[in-house]
Formats: C-alpha cells, structure tokens, sequence
C-alpha cells in the first residue's frame, strides 16, 4: 500500500554531503542554524531521502529545546518520519518521543500545547497516541481557546480510528457537554464538526433543540450546520421538510458564504419553485453584493445551471441579472448577456431591450476602458434579440446607426451586419432605415463598414427618388473628379488632400489627353467640351463645395484601398440598371450614366498613377473595367445576375446562417433530454449509512462504468490496446509498456514492468524527462523487483499548452551480481495534439480578425493521393478534429477548386485556424496550400506535422 502523506514540500538539493552539515548544525548551539538544518532535513525526507543516523541526533539535540520554531519543525519531522517496521510495529525508538509529547500536552505555553494537538491528530499509530489521552482529554479545559479547539480536533482525529472508540469511550457525551458550555466560535465549531461525524444522531438532536438560535450562530458553524443538514436529507430524505426550513432560514445570512452554500443546498435538496426562486434570488443579490470578480463568475455558473435546469422560474428574475451589466469587467458582461439572451420571452422582450438601450447609449458617456468591446458585445446581444423578436428591431435600428462612424471597427461591423439582416428581414423598416443611413454614411471612417453600407444602399434603392439621392449620396462621399491633376502626380501629392478651405484654390484641373488631335472631354455636369490636345492641363469650371468630412469614400480611396473603389463601382453600376426600370427621361439618365462613368475612369486613372504608393491590383481593374463596359452596352442577362441572383445569395446565406444557429439551439436542447438507452443513476440503491456525496458519485459511477465493460467484475479497468505503448523491446533484461491516459491538464502514465531475469532487481527507478510545454509532476520512487514479477508504476504529466511533447527516459536498476547500475534506454512517447483540441464555431468576422492578428503561421504545401478537392477537404477536417466553417452551399459544385476555412479551440483556450487552398491540376493531382495560423508557435507546428503526416490518405 503507499503511504499515507499529510505534508508536501517541494526540494531539489539533496546530496550525502547535505546530511553530514544537517547533522553537524543540529549538535551546535546556535538556534537559527537548528531551525535552517530541521528545514532541510524535513525537505530531504519529503523527496525520498531515508537520513536513517539522524533520529538519534534530534532526539539528543533538538528535543530538549525551547524554541517554539525549532519545537514546530521537530512536530514536521515526526509528522513524515516511518514510525513503524516493515510488519507494521511501532518502531522502539518511538517510545523516546512518547514522553516528550506528554510534556509539550502539559506545557504552560499554550502555542506548544496546541501545536502538539494538531501533530496528535494526523497520528494513526493507536500504541502511539494511547497513553496520551489524558493529557489530551485535561486540554479540553484549557483556560486558552487555542488550546480547547486543537484538542477537540485531536479527539475527532481518534475517535475515527478503527481503535478509537476503545481508546476514547465516552468522547461523543463529552463534547456534546463542551458543547453546550462553549464559548469560542472555532472550538465550538469543532466540535459540532465531530459530532456530526462521529454521532450524528447527537449532532441532529443538539440542532432541532436550538433551532432558534442558528441564526446567531458564526459563519463556520452555519457551514456545518449545512453539511449536516445535505447528510441527513440524503439519508432520510422523509424528514426533508424540517430542515428546509432552517436552509431557507441561512439564505438571509449575513455571511455572503454562508448564503452562497445555502442557495446551492437548497437547489440540491427540493426542485420546488420557491425553494428555486428564493436560490435564484440569493444568487442574483450576491452578484451585486461581491465586489470579486471571480465570486461574480462562480455565483453567474451557477446561475447557468439554474438557468439550464428550471428556464421558467428564471425568466421572472431575468431583470436582476442584467443589473450585473454595471460590473466593468468584460467576462462579467459576457456571462450575464449570455445568461439574459437565453431568458428572453415576448413578455420581457421589450424591458430587456430597453436596459441594453440604456447601456449602448452609457457606453457613449462612460470613459472607461473598452467601451468599444462592450459596445460591441451589446450590439450583437440586441441583434439576437431583434432576430428572435422582429417587432423590436425598430426601437433599436435607429438608435444603433448611429454607431456606424464608430471607431472600434469590429463593433461598427456588428451595427451594419445586424442593419443589413434587419433591412432584408423587415421590408416594413427598409424605407426609414435607407433615409437614416442616407444620413449617417457620411460619419463612416471604416472601408469594410463602407463595403457593407454601399450593398445595402445598391439592394435595396427602388424607387426613383432613393436611386437618386444615392446616387447623389456617393457623388457626395467621392468629391470632385479627378482625383489629382498632372501636377500632383509631378509633385507626388494628391488632389483633394488638401486641408485648406477648399473654396480658396484653383478647382483641380484634369488631363484629357496627349494626342495631337482634337477629342471631345467629359466634363463634370455630364456636358462635351472639345479640347486642343496641346493644352496638357485642361481647368474644368466649378468650384470645389464638398467638405473633407463629408468626403469619407474618397479619403479611403485616397489611401489605395482600390477594393473600396471596386465596390462604390459595382454599386453605382447596380443603381443605373434599377434606374434603368424606373427613369422615362433618356436625357436625365444618360446624363447620370456619363458622370459615373468619368468617376469610374478617374479611378481607374488613379490606380495608375504615381501618386499614390502601390498601383491598382488586378482585381479591382477588372472590376471597375467591367462596370464601364456594363454601364456602355447593357444586356439583359447581365442585368438579371446583377439584380436579382445576387440578391437571391444573400437570402441563402441568411437561410443557411438562421438554419445552422437553429441546429445549435436544437444540439443544446438535446443535451438535457433523457435517451430511451441512456444509463441510470441507482442513487437511491447506495444505502449505506454514512456515505458522503463524494463516496456515492465513485459508487455509482464505478456501477456504471462496470456496466458499459469499461471496468470488468475483478475491478481491473479493460484497456484499450491502442492506448498501451510498447517501451522496451522484448530481449531486454526488463521489459515495459505504458498505459497512456490524457486528462485536459494532466497526463497519466501506468508503466508495467517485467523483470525477466532469474536475479532481484534492487533501486529499480523510472527516470522520464520531458520536451515541450510538459513538466513530470513527481519523481516515482525505488522499487525491488523479484525474479519473474512485475510492477505498476504511475507517473503524472502535467500539460500548460496545446503542443505536440515527447516523454523519453530510462530505467535504471542494480543486481547484485554487477556492482555498477544498469540503464534500459526506453522508447519515446509522443503526444498526439488531437487529444487536446476540438471542433468550435466562430462568426466569420471573429475569424477574420484572428487571422489578422495572430503572428505564428504554418503553411503545409498538398501533397496527397487523394484526385477529389471535396473528399480532400473531408479527409482534412477528419484528421485534424476540426469544424468547417465554409457552409456547405459555397463548397457545392465541382469547378475544381476550392477554399475553406477550419477553426478548432483547445481546453487551454487557444484558437487553432486553418484554410485550405487547392485546386485540380491538368495532371489530376491535387495542388494548393494548408495554412495554418495561432497565437502561439507549438500548436501551428504540431497542426502542421499532423496534416503532413495524415493529407496523403
């Protein structure tokens, strides 16, 4: 059996040198050298040092000392010493340390009289502790209450030996006397504590006769009050309702613990309404009590849990959980939101959208730090409540347009999302939405927000006068053309970059042409003028009246975001052809089409300039090029691709979003649903008096594992083969082989060791190291192994990070036929990444931006036997436990390419991103790229090992 250990100290130093200066310190004099040399001298017992010359040494030298640290360390050292023989005798030596415990029992120095208590009650030798009972039983009088309680525990320590009701015959009749007469709080906590444990009946009895009196009781007896009270109503649960009342009666307690543990006793014990609701009230009045962060999650967990299992009584408290919304803390509001969001009905619908109102328009006064994220974080809480509860979505779309100029990109994002999925699914509020976006747009400084916007405003601008004044909004936004004159490129700066007035300049002039030959120009009211192309530099009339604020697009533009132009292109072309179905004038409409084709030439023009610092990409060229060629020769089909296929997309994407959410809910849901072949709990057949919680969950779930074949009758545990790891090969003089088991942040490693010798193998040792982020928790101990048998030798493994390791080592014995030690050289074992990530879903924006943001990068080229991209992409997310976030509509087809995004989470909170890029070669090979990206280098590098391991099928 291992020994029983009631101390743990970690120490690295231990050579033989070490013992001789321990030795040399306890013989002198000096007390700070006894108190250094007792300290070591524990430490090196403590790791497995025997230090078998120094019991003497401390008795002769450290015992008679009157020093309270020197006394203390002495306590330690007896405390971890083997007081017993190999038969499991008391040692003789022992009886010298028998006499010096009845003189500390009998000090007049309370602290060494209690410190001997406290040691008395880890003993577990009854010859040991039997002729200090009445020592012990004279301290329960002590003037001294440190005495007294030290004592009780001392006594409680005993009496649940298996000889302690002989040793201490009438111990439950005295401390329920003491009990009685006790004034100290910790002592009488004490010995309610060993009642209840020792005689419970007593313990039960001594409660319902005080009844009126727990209230007034200290916070730590009331914590044991409670215990109790779970004991008993477990036990007899008939008896149930008279305890309730004294539960129910600590939720009022002025300890915030105490009714902390009374809430979940209460939740525990009945699944009544109001015993639920008074839990949840407590719960949401801690919350706003604690001022600890960590309290705050732990009480919000609970909550989750009350939440998961009794939904309709926590709907009414749904209010004062969201009074938890004025903690600063971020993870606080997230949890809160979380728990809200799941808590919202048509009956509070509209109070739950009002509070997060209120907040969004807080985060605009409040100077506090990350406004932006919780601006954010409130802005998708009220777009999940404006997609379950469309008729909110009015009360809050205005109000979150105006945070669409916001300067947290992300949550300026969320805004536009949310008022794009609201503009499709509420045709009712599209026509008040485009005018206040009319009226906003200018505010907007983000090009992906303006992407988004412009969508919007090309999709759903029907009628003659929204095409119009959108229209007229993008002239507005883009300033006048051109975007630079001759003499800008000359001089590198760019026209309309000016931050002059722009009513004090020459207006910008633009370059019609460079050949000899007269051509007619575009000029900006969308009339002809014939121009000399000797003139290089042509003035077209007007002034400049657009401010710089109002021209956002064209800043953006200005900066070579050329995919920005691309879009306010597609845009515009898209609002010719709606204008095309509505305009009877052929004046007015091919006036409008000229000037925005000049605007499409004046950006094609400055993206090949010198102005700016990188020319137009490829992309946006042809985009733009495309849109001029549209605009010129109109065809039908085009027009239906552009007007009405696109649209059609985006009402799939949104279908295919609301499904895979729908299918979430309804994952969750099935969570708590009962199988018809699920397994049951036989709680009520573990009867056994005086189980704990503890002790009936193991039984029961030892029950249950014996009943799936995981743990077989003679109580071996069934072991998967493919987890048992060879580590020596079969000529060797010991053989061994692992049994590896992965916890989230441990590793267990059940060795099995052979002696296949005819000789005894004496100090045989385990030796492992580790690589990666892993760290060999304990050293094992020796061992002597027989002729023939073998040996079960556990090492834990403890895991800090998402990275593949190796655990490598040796095992290291003596014989006595060879005098120098042996060393068996064992086989690596690597851990595989998989067992620590699993697959999880982000939005595509979340995605994005991690993208972005993390610096570590893997790119792992295809190389594979497999011809098909799809059954590539399956083998790919089978291998690495990964989740496809590409929806299934966008990998449909076979044009012989593709590109999908992966995204994994560890139990460490890491986030694993993957994309797959690959296309069909001429040859039928499969050719691309895997990029894998992280925050931290181990878990791109063993993501990548374990693709390149896996691709090729």
């Amino acid at each position: 059996m291992e020994k029983t250990c009631t101390l743990l100290v970690h120490f690295d130093k231990g050579t033989p040198a070490l013992a001789n200066e321990i030795k040399e310190q306890l013989e002198g004099h000096d007390t700070e050298l006894k108190v250094d040399a007792m300290k070591k001298a524990v430490m090196l017992l403590l790791n497995g040092e025997t230090l078998p010359t120094l019991f003497i040494t401390i008795v002769r030298y450290v015992l008679p000392s009157e020093d309270h640290t020197v006394q203390k360390l002495l306590l330690l050292y007896l405390e971890i010493i083997d007081k017993t023989d190999a038969k499991g005798k008391i040692l003789p030596e022992m009886i010298l340390i028998c006499q010096n415990l009845r003189n500390n029992l009998q000090h007049p120095n309370e602290y060494i009289r209690g410190v001997t208590l406290r040691f008395l009650a880890r003993l577990k030798e009854a010859e040991l502790i039997e002729p200090l009972i009445p020592s012990i039983l004279t301290n329960l009088e002590h003037r001294h209450a440190f005495v007294r309680r030290n004592a009780i525990l001392a006594m409680s320590a005993i009496y649940s030996l298996p000889q302690g009701d002989q040793l201490l015959v009438d111990a439950p009749e005295m401390i329920e006397k003491l009990l009685a007469s006790e004034q100290d709080l910790s002592a009488r906590r004490n010995a309610f504590l060993m009642l209840y444990t020792c005689a419970q009946d007593r313990a039960v009895n001594y409660l319902l006769n005080h009844l009126e009196n727990v209230s007034s009781w200290g916070d730590i007896l009331q914590m044991v009050v409670l215990d109790l009270v779970r004991k008993v109503c477990r036990l007899n649960p008939d008896e149930k309702g008279k305890y309730m009342k004294i539960v129910i009666l600590l939720l009022s307690s002025t300890s915030a613990a105490v009714s902390y543990e009374s809430a979940g006793a209460l939740v525990s014990l009945s699944s009544a309404p109001t015993a639920i609701r008074a839990a949840g009230n407590c719960y949401c009045q801690l919350l706003l009590s604690q001022s600890d962060n960590n309290v705050k999650l732990i009480i919000l967990d609970r909550l989750t849990e009350l939440k998961a299992a009794h939904r309709e009584i926590m709907v009414e408290m749904v209010m004062d959980v969201l009074r938890a919304l004025s903690s600063p803390n971020l993870d606080i509001r997230r949890k809160t939101l979380d728990i809200a969001l799941d808590l919202i009905t048509p009956r509070n619908i509209d109070e739950v959208v009002m509070t997060l109102k209120k907040e969004v328009v807080k985060t605009q006064t409040m100077e506090l730090e990350k406004c932006g994220e919780y601006r954010q974080m409130l802005v998708q809480a009220i777009h999940a409540c404006a997609l379950k509860f469309p008729e909110v979505a009015s009360t809050v779309v205005h109000l979150l347009m105006d945070f669409l100029g916001d300067s947290n990109v992300a949550s300026a994002l969320d805004v536009v999302f949310f008022v794009r999925e609201i503009t499709e699914t509420n045709p009712k509020l599209r026509e008040s939405i485009m005018s206040r976006l009319s009226d906003t747009f200018y505010q907007i400084r983000s090009s992906r927000v303006c992407t988004c916007a412009l969508w919007i405003i090309g999709e759903y601008s029907h009628s003659l006068q929204e095409i119009e004044s959108s229209i007229a909004l993008i002239k507005q936004s883009l300033g006048d053309m051109p975007f630079f004159s001759a003499a800008d490129e000359n001089d590198g700066s760019v026209a309309g970059d000016n931050k002059s007035s722009s009513g004090n300049k020459a207006p910008p002039p633009i370059n019609v042409s460079s050949a000899s030959s007269k051509r007619p120009a575009v000029l900006a009211d969308g009339t002809y003028a014939t121009q000399s192309a000797v003139v290089d530099n042509v003035h077209i009339s007007g002034t400049s009246a657009t401010s710089n604020s109002a021209a956002n697009l064209r800043a953006i533009l200005l900066t070579g975001d050329f995919f920005l132009g691309a879009v306010v292109s597609a845009t515009l072309t898209k609002l010719v052809m709606r204008l095309e179905e509505v305009q009877t004038s052929g004046v007015a409409l091919n006036k409008i089409k000229a000037e925005i084709m000049l605007i499409l030439v004046s950006m094609l023009r400055l993206g090949e300039s010198s102005v700016l610092p990188h020319p137009i990409d490829r992309d946006s060229y042809d985009r733009i090029s495309l849109c001029i060629r549209l605009l010129s020769s109109p065809d039908d089909v085009i027009r239906s691709v552009w007007l009405k296929s696109c649209h059609d997309s985006f009402v799939v994407m949104l279908k295919e979003k609301q499904d895979r959410e729908n299918e979430d809910l309804k994952a969750k849901a099935m969570v708590s649903y009962a199988q018809p072949d699920d397994l049951i709990d036989f709680y009520h057949l573990k009867s056994r008096k005086g189980m704990s919680q503890l002790e009936l969950e193991d039984e029961v779930q030892t029950d249950l594992k014996r009943a799936t074949g995981e743990i077989s009758k003679d109580g071996e545990t069934d072991r998967n083969l493919n987890r048992v790891l060879q580590l020596t090969g079969f000529s060797d003089p010991v053989y061994a082989e692992a049994y590896v088991t992965v916890h989230q942040y441990d590793i267990v490693l059940d060795v099995t060791v052979v002696n296949r010798t005819s000789e005894t193998l004496q100090n045989l040792c385990l030796e492992l190291a580790t690589m990666g982020d892993l760290k060999l928790v304990e050293r094992p101990q020796n061992y002597a192994l027989a002729p023939q048998t073998s040996k079960q030798i556990k090492a834990n493994i403890k895991v800090s990070s998402t990275e593949t390791g190796v655990i490598f080592g040796n095992i290291v014995y003596e014989t006595t036929s060879a005098l120098d030690r042996n060393v068996v050289v064992l086989n690596d074992i690597h851990i595989d990444i998989m067992d620590y990530i699993s697959p999880a879903s982000c939005a595509d924006v979340v995605f994005r931006n991690m993208w972005a943001e993390f610096e570590w990068e893997n790119k792992v080229a295809v190389n594979t036997n497999i011809q098909d991209v799809q059954e590539f992409l399956n083998h790919v997310v089978a291998s690495t436990n990964m989740k496809c976030l590409t929806p299934p509509s966008a990998l449909e087809g076979d044009c012989g390419f593709l590109a999908a995004n992966l995204y994994a989470k560890s139990v460490f909170g890491e986030d694993a991103l993957v994309n797959v890029s690959i296309e069909k070669q001429p040859d039928g090979k499969l050719g691309g790229y895997i990029r894998i990206r992280s925050k931290t280098q181990g878990i791109a590098l063993s993501l990548g090992d374990k693709i390149t391991l896996k691709q090729k099928g």
